[in-house]
C-alpha cells in the first residue's frame, strides 16, 4: 500500500523498472530503477551532514530540480522555494550518494507517514490523494509520455504535472522547446 512518497518511489521502481520514467537534456533516459537511484543519491546528499535543514529548494533550470524535489520526498524533507538551497556537490558532485547520508535516509523510512510534511502544509498523504483524483480525471497510466519545457519545471503547474506522472508511471521527456501539446490547465489548482 502507498502511505507516503517513498512508498510511491519505490513502487514504480519495483514495478516497472526499465520503463521510461525521465528523459532530459543531458541525461538521456533513465527507466524508473536508474531514476530511484538518482533520487537516492541525492537524498543522501541531503541528510549526509548533521543539522542538515527541513526545508529544501533547487532552481538550476535542470532535470536535477525535479530529482531534488522528489529526494526531499523521499526523505521527509520539505520542499520550498524559501528552503535552502539543494547544495550543487549533491547535484552529481562529490556529496551525490553520501556514505554518510546512506544510514539516516534508511532510518528516516520508519518515521515517515501519511502525516509527514512536504509542501507549504500539504502532506505525504493529501498529496497522495489529490494525485489520486487528477489521475482518474487524467486517464494516465504506464503508457503516458508527456513532453515537458524544461524552462519551466519550477511552475506549479509542471510541478503537479511530473508528480502524477510518477503516480501513473508515466513518461516525462524534459525538453528544451516544447510546442502545443502542453497544457498546463488541469494542473492550475493542484497546490492550492
Amino acid at each position: 500500500m502507498i502511505r507516503t512518497l517513498r512508498d510511491l518511489l519505490l513502487q514504480r521502481a519495483a514495478r516497472l523498472q526499465e520503463r521510461p520514467a525521465l528523459s532530459a537534456p543531458g541525461w538521456g533516459t533513465l527507466g524508473y530503477a536508474r531514476f530511484r537511484n538518482r533520487i537516492e543519491g541525492i537524498a543522501f546528499g541531503l541528510l549526509a551532514e548533521e543539522g542538515s535543514p527541513d526545508a529544501w529548494h533547487s532552481a538550476t533550470g535542470t532535470a536535477w530540480d525535479w530529482a531534488s524535489e522528489l529526494a526531499a520526498a523521499v526523505s521527509g524533507l520539505c520542499w520550498d522555494p524559501d528552503g535552502s538551497p539543494v547544495p550543487a556537490d549533491v547535484l552529481g558532485g562529490a556529496g551525490f550518494h553520501a556514505e554518510a547520508g546512506r544510514e539516516r535516509y534508511h532510518s528516516r523510512e520508519r518515521v515517515l507517514s501519511e502525516e509527514t510534511p512536504f509542501h507549504r502544509g500539504m502532506s505525504h498523504g493529501e498529496l497522495l490523494r489529490r494525485l489520486t483524483r487528477l489521475n482518474e480525471q487524467l486517464g494516465w497510466d504506464h503508457e503516458t509520455e508527456l513532453p515537458l519545457p524544461l524552462a519551466r519545471l519550477g511552475d506549479p503547474p509542471q510541478r503537479a504535472a511530473l508528480w502524477s506522472l510518477l503516480y501513473a508511471g508515466g513518461h516525462a521527456v524534459l525538453l528544451d522547446r516544447v510546442g502545443a501539446d502542453w497544457d498546463p490547465a488541469p494542473f492550475g489548482t493542484f497546490w492550492e
